[in-house]
Protein backbone atom coordinates (compact mmCIF):
# COMPACT_ATOMS: atom_id res chain seq x y z
CA UNK A 1 0.00 0.00 0.00
CA UNK A 2 1.95 3.29 -1.62
CA UNK A 3 -0.10 6.65 -0.06
CA UNK A 4 1.30 9.34 -2.06
CA UNK A 5 0.05 13.02 0.26
CA UNK A 6 1.28 16.06 -1.45
CA UNK A 7 0.63 19.94 -0.56
CA UNK A 8 1.94 23.36 0.20
CA UNK A 9 3.79 23.85 2.87
CA UNK A 10 1.72 24.53 6.19
CA UNK A 11 -1.48 22.55 5.39
CA UNK A 12 -0.50 19.65 7.50
CA UNK A 13 1.45 16.78 5.60
CA UNK A 14 4.13 16.37 7.79
CA UNK A 15 1.91 16.06 10.94
CA UNK A 16 -0.86 13.90 9.27
CA UNK A 17 1.84 11.63 7.38
CA UNK A 18 2.97 10.47 10.23
CA UNK A 19 0.30 9.72 12.34
CA UNK A 20 -1.49 8.64 9.24
CA UNK A 21 1.47 5.83 8.98
CA UNK A 22 1.80 4.98 12.67
CA UNK A 23 -1.87 4.25 13.08
CA UNK A 24 -1.96 1.74 9.88
CA UNK A 25 1.45 0.56 10.31
CA UNK A 26 2.91 1.31 7.42
CA UNK A 27 6.02 3.24 7.05
CA UNK A 28 6.88 7.12 6.23
CA UNK A 29 9.20 8.99 4.09
CA UNK A 30 9.16 12.75 4.35
CA UNK A 31 10.37 13.95 1.26
CA UNK A 32 10.98 17.67 1.88
CA UNK A 33 13.51 16.90 4.73
CA UNK A 34 15.33 14.92 1.76
CA UNK A 35 15.66 18.56 -0.36
CA UNK A 36 16.34 20.05 2.69
CA UNK A 37 19.19 18.04 3.74
CA UNK A 38 20.59 18.30 0.29
CA UNK A 39 20.14 22.20 0.65
CA UNK A 40 21.98 22.00 4.23
CA UNK A 41 25.00 19.96 2.58
CA UNK A 42 25.41 22.51 -0.29
CA UNK A 43 25.28 25.70 2.26
CA UNK A 44 27.32 24.01 4.29
CA UNK A 45 30.13 23.06 1.90
CA UNK A 46 29.92 26.59 0.24
CA UNK A 47 27.62 25.89 -2.78
CA UNK A 48 26.58 29.00 -4.77
CA UNK A 49 22.98 28.39 -4.18
CA UNK A 50 22.67 30.97 -7.08
CA UNK A 51 24.50 28.86 -9.85
CA UNK A 52 22.32 26.07 -10.87
CA UNK A 53 25.76 24.18 -12.52
CA UNK A 54 27.55 24.34 -9.49
CA UNK A 55 24.40 22.63 -7.72
CA UNK A 56 23.74 20.66 -10.29
CA UNK A 57 27.92 19.39 -10.22
CA UNK A 58 27.56 18.59 -6.97
CA UNK A 59 23.91 17.20 -6.09
CA UNK A 60 25.84 13.46 -6.46
CA UNK A 61 28.39 14.01 -3.30
CA UNK A 62 26.13 13.88 -0.18
CA UNK A 63 25.05 10.26 0.67
CA UNK A 64 21.73 10.86 2.50
CA UNK A 65 19.26 8.21 4.29
CA UNK A 66 16.20 8.51 5.62
CA UNK A 67 14.33 6.09 8.44
CA UNK A 68 11.11 5.63 7.95
CA UNK A 69 9.45 4.95 11.57
CA UNK A 70 6.99 7.53 11.51
CA UNK A 71 7.42 7.72 15.15
CA UNK A 72 10.86 9.30 15.35
CA UNK A 73 12.08 9.90 11.02
CA UNK A 74 15.69 9.92 11.23
CA UNK A 75 17.60 11.68 8.34
CA UNK A 76 21.68 12.13 8.48
CA UNK A 77 23.67 13.42 5.75
CA UNK A 78 27.33 11.74 5.63
CA UNK A 79 26.39 10.25 8.82
CA UNK A 80 25.55 13.28 10.49
CA UNK A 81 22.08 13.74 12.14
CA UNK A 82 20.35 16.68 10.46
CA UNK A 83 16.95 16.46 11.93
CA UNK A 84 17.25 20.35 13.79
CA UNK A 85 19.79 21.78 11.15
CA UNK A 86 17.65 21.45 8.25
CA UNK A 87 15.09 22.73 9.82
CA UNK A 88 16.56 26.55 9.71
CA UNK A 89 15.25 29.79 8.43
CA UNK A 90 18.78 29.87 6.03
CA UNK A 91 17.55 26.24 4.92
CA UNK A 92 13.99 27.36 4.90
CA UNK A 93 14.83 30.35 2.60
CA UNK A 94 17.31 28.30 0.21
CA UNK A 95 15.63 24.50 -0.49
CA UNK A 96 13.04 25.86 -3.47
CA UNK A 97 16.28 26.95 -5.33
CA UNK A 98 18.34 23.88 -4.54
CA UNK A 99 15.17 21.72 -5.48
CA UNK A 100 14.34 23.42 -8.96
CA UNK A 101 17.50 22.07 -10.27
CA UNK A 102 16.77 19.03 -12.48
CA UNK A 103 19.80 17.45 -11.18
CA UNK A 104 18.96 17.45 -7.72
CA UNK A 105 15.34 16.28 -8.81
CA UNK A 106 16.72 13.37 -10.70
CA UNK A 107 19.08 12.10 -7.55
CA UNK A 108 15.85 12.70 -4.76
CA UNK A 109 13.65 11.26 -6.82
CA UNK A 110 15.09 7.77 -7.45
CA UNK A 111 16.20 7.56 -3.31
CA UNK A 112 12.22 8.37 -2.66
CA UNK A 113 11.08 5.01 -5.50
CA UNK A 114 14.13 3.09 -3.49
CA UNK A 115 12.63 3.47 -0.67
CA UNK A 116 9.22 3.54 -1.62
CA UNK A 117 9.69 0.01 -3.19
CA UNK A 118 11.20 -1.32 0.07
CA UNK A 119 9.17 -0.60 2.49
CA UNK A 120 7.32 -4.28 2.91
CA UNK A 121 4.34 -2.91 5.47
CA UNK A 122 3.66 -0.27 2.75
CA UNK A 123 4.32 3.31 2.68
CA UNK A 124 2.74 6.68 3.11
CA UNK A 125 4.83 9.17 1.40
CA UNK A 126 4.61 13.30 1.30
CA UNK A 127 6.14 15.99 -0.30
CA UNK A 128 5.23 18.33 -3.66
CA UNK A 129 5.30 16.01 -6.42
CA UNK A 130 4.90 12.45 -5.37
CA UNK A 131 1.65 11.69 -7.03
CA UNK A 132 2.30 13.44 -9.89
CA UNK A 133 6.01 12.63 -10.66
CA UNK A 134 7.60 10.63 -8.06
CA UNK A 135 5.22 7.99 -7.65
CA UNK A 136 2.50 8.20 -10.19
CA UNK A 137 1.34 4.77 -9.36
CA UNK A 138 0.90 5.21 -5.67
CA UNK A 139 -2.50 2.97 -4.68
CA UNK A 140 -3.90 6.33 -3.09
CA UNK A 141 -3.61 9.96 -3.95
CA UNK A 142 -4.17 12.75 -1.34
CA UNK A 143 -3.60 16.72 -2.12
CA UNK A 144 -3.97 18.73 1.09
CA UNK A 145 -5.03 22.62 0.94
CA UNK A 146 -5.48 25.12 3.13
CA UNK A 147 -5.96 28.93 2.71
CA UNK A 148 -2.68 30.74 2.83
CA UNK A 149 -3.94 32.22 6.60
CA UNK A 150 -4.61 28.91 8.36
CA UNK A 151 -1.26 28.15 6.56
CA UNK A 152 1.01 30.91 8.20
CA UNK A 153 -0.96 30.35 11.66
CA UNK A 154 0.28 27.14 11.54
CA UNK A 155 3.78 27.49 10.04
CA UNK A 156 4.87 30.46 12.26
CA UNK A 157 3.72 28.24 15.49
CA UNK A 158 6.04 26.07 14.16
CA UNK A 159 9.17 28.31 13.63
CA UNK A 160 9.76 29.55 16.63
CA UNK A 161 9.82 33.35 16.73
CA UNK A 162 8.42 34.19 13.37
CA UNK A 163 5.09 36.70 12.80
CA UNK A 164 2.35 35.45 10.66
CA UNK A 165 2.20 38.16 8.12
CA UNK A 166 5.93 37.52 7.06
CA UNK A 167 5.28 33.64 7.53
CA UNK A 168 2.42 34.17 5.03
CA UNK A 169 4.23 36.18 2.44
CA UNK A 170 6.73 33.70 2.45
CA UNK A 171 4.83 30.59 2.03
CA UNK A 172 3.26 32.38 -1.14
CA UNK A 173 6.12 33.30 -2.79
CA UNK A 174 7.39 29.32 -1.76
CA UNK A 175 4.00 28.25 -3.73
CA UNK A 176 4.82 29.92 -6.44
CA UNK A 177 8.50 28.85 -6.76
CA UNK A 178 7.78 25.36 -6.16
CA UNK A 179 4.41 25.39 -8.61
CA UNK A 180 6.02 27.36 -11.24
CA UNK A 181 9.47 25.17 -11.68
CA UNK A 182 9.95 23.44 -14.61
CA UNK A 183 11.13 20.13 -12.98
CA UNK A 184 7.82 18.13 -11.13
CA UNK A 185 6.47 21.46 -10.23
CA UNK A 186 3.75 21.45 -7.18
CA UNK A 187 0.98 19.72 -8.47
CA UNK A 188 -2.84 18.04 -8.37
CA UNK A 189 -2.41 14.69 -9.52
CA UNK A 190 -5.88 14.17 -11.68
CA UNK A 191 -6.71 11.49 -9.54
CA UNK A 192 -5.81 12.86 -6.15
CA UNK A 193 -8.54 13.21 -3.37
CA UNK A 194 -8.08 16.67 -2.24
CA UNK A 195 -8.76 17.75 1.15
CA UNK A 196 -9.01 21.34 2.17
CA UNK A 197 -7.86 21.26 5.98
CA UNK A 198 -8.68 25.05 6.42
CA UNK A 199 -11.38 24.28 8.88
CA UNK A 200 -10.38 21.15 9.96
CA UNK A 201 -8.33 20.14 13.53
CA UNK A 202 -5.90 18.13 12.61
CA UNK A 203 -7.27 14.84 14.29
CA UNK A 204 -10.06 15.50 11.50
CA UNK A 205 -7.07 15.58 8.72
CA UNK A 206 -5.99 12.16 10.28
CA UNK A 207 -9.00 10.74 10.58
CA UNK A 208 -10.22 11.80 7.44
CA UNK A 209 -7.09 10.29 5.50
CA UNK A 210 -7.22 7.03 7.59
CA UNK A 211 -10.50 6.42 6.49
CA UNK A 212 -9.48 7.02 2.92
CA UNK A 213 -6.44 4.73 3.21
CA UNK A 214 -8.53 1.91 5.01
CA UNK A 215 -11.44 2.25 2.11
CA UNK A 216 -9.01 1.81 -0.52
CA UNK A 217 -7.65 -1.15 1.03
CA UNK A 218 -11.10 -2.90 0.96
CA UNK A 219 -11.19 -2.03 -1.84
CA UNK A 220 -14.32 0.62 -1.77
Amino acid sequence: MIVAIDGPAGTGKSSTSKAVAAQLGLSYLDTGAQYRAITWWMVSNGIDIDDPSAIAAAAGKPEIVSGTDPEGPAITVDGVDVAGPIRTQEVSAKVSAVSAVPEVRTRITELQRSIAASAEQGIVVEGRDIGTTVLPDADLKIFLTASPEARAARRSGELKGSDVQSTREALIKRDAADSSRKASPLAKADDAVEVDTTELTLAQVIECVVTLVEEKRAGK
